[in-house]
């Protein structure tokens, strides 16, 4: 059957008729399915076959996909995760909402557990498309307080976020590398995994700080899966690593020098008022103390190199920022910096926005002019090329 003839429907398309049957969508839709060829007398769809369906686009393809494996089981053609197709669909979200325990939003323990009694209540499929009416677009990402020793560090992120993207870009056993770990989330959220890691870390104070937190990690089986911290400077550590030798990078790389501006209003209320850290460090191979923005980038861009030469081929790199204000200027860091990367070889896939909802609101230029309270981040999503 040809793109765009009528006629009856392959054998092996009976998968299909959920489709035909819950959307009453007016509109023709054509999908290609590819698979093996077919065993004498098998019910299999042929090597290349096409299907003219009169159902919405979104519909149909989200049904298709979800068709090829049972409830609850990650499709055998899955190398990147272990993640069921649904859970795969609903991670590809562009938007995560960071609800910090505001009540406003379902928080995801209770989405979980909710959506568990409803596929074992009503089955997978009806699960499905009420949980689909129930939840915003955008994914929802709670943020654990950033209490004890973390606080210390003057630029944090969240354990859970990281969890999420370490679940989706790797498999158990596999390794997490992160050449700016700081106070040590990543290497957290990847024990949380059942994933290895290895972080790197310039100043001795955050490096030591990393190691306490990752020693003191609680909740954990008898055998944790391993987690190193490296006292060096990020480019002279991926240096000492092995040509494709890394599963999944991820990182938060410095914000350049806005840390070492006088502390404005915001700076002040949440950490100079109460004796925290407001920059980095003093050492002048910090990135965070480079004048120059253009410098900058380009010190950066050699350690990205540095991390695709690292990563294994056809494997993702995350990279977690925010735009800032230098002065009366609005500089778009993630803008200047996927270029940059994307300049030393890994390709942007994708960005997804974190909404931070739970951040104070501050008073900036009121009433005189408009400043920007910046509530998210972005998370982008490249790729290193098949080799």
């Amino acid at each position: 059957m040809g793109e765009g003839d009528g006629g009856e429907a392959p054998r092996g398309a009976g998968f299909l008729a959920r489709v035909r049957q819950t959307c009453g969508s007016e509109g023709g839709l054509r999908i290609r399915i590819r698979s093996k060829p077919a065993p004498r007398g098998g019910g299999s769809l042929n090597t290349s076959q096409v299907l003219r369906l009169p159902v919405c686009r979104g519909c149909a393809i989200l049904r298709v996909v979800l068709a090829h494996t049972e409830p609850g089981m990650t499709d055998p053609r899955n190398r990147l995760n272990n993640l069921t197709n649904r859970e795969w669909v609903q991670e590809t979200k562009s938007f995560w909402r960071g609800d910090g325990g505001s009540g406003s939003v379902v928080g995801p323990e209770v989405l979980e557990e909710f959506s568990r009694w409803l596929r074992e209540t009503h089955g997978e499929e009806e699960a499905g498309r009420l949980l689909g009416q129930l939840t915003s677009s955008r994914q929802l990402s709670s943020n654990p307080p950033r209490g004890g020793q973390k606080i210390a560090h003057p630029a944090t992120f969240s354990e859970r976020d990281i969890e999420r993207l370490i679940s989706f870009f790797t498999k158990e056993g596999e390794l997490v590398l992160d050449p700016f770990v700081g106070s040590g989330s990543t290497l957290l959220a990847a024990r949380a995994c059942g994933r290895g890691s290895l972080g790197l870390e310039l100043i001795p104070r955050w490096a030591d700080l990393a190691r306490e937190r990752v020693a003191q990690q609680a909740d954990l089986p008898a055998e944790p899966p391993p987690a190193e911290v490296r006292q060096t400077n990020a480019l002279t550590g991926l240096r000492e690593l092995s040509d494709a030798s890394a599963d999944f990078v991820v990182t938060s790389p410095p914000y350049w020098r806005i840390l070492r501006k006088k502390p404005g209003m915001k700076a002040q209320a949440e950490r100079q008022d109460k004796g925290l850290t407001t920059h980095y460090s003093e050492d002048p191979a910090d990135l965070g103390n480079v004048a120059d923005y253009g410098e900058f980038l380009t010190r950066l861009g050699e350690i990205f190199a540095e991390c695709g030469r690292v990563l294994k081929p056809n494997r993702y790199l995350a990279v977690i920022v925010s735009d800032f204000r230098d002065g009366k200027r609005f500089v778009l860091y993630h803008a200047d910096l996927s270029v940059e990367i994307e300049r030393h070889g890994p390709a942007l896939k994708g960005v997804t926005i974190l909404l931070q909802d739970d951040k104070n609101l501050y008073p900036f230029a009121v009433p005189y002019a408009f400043v920007s309270n910046i509530h998210h981040q972005y998370i982008l999503i490249f790729q290193k090329p098949k080799a």
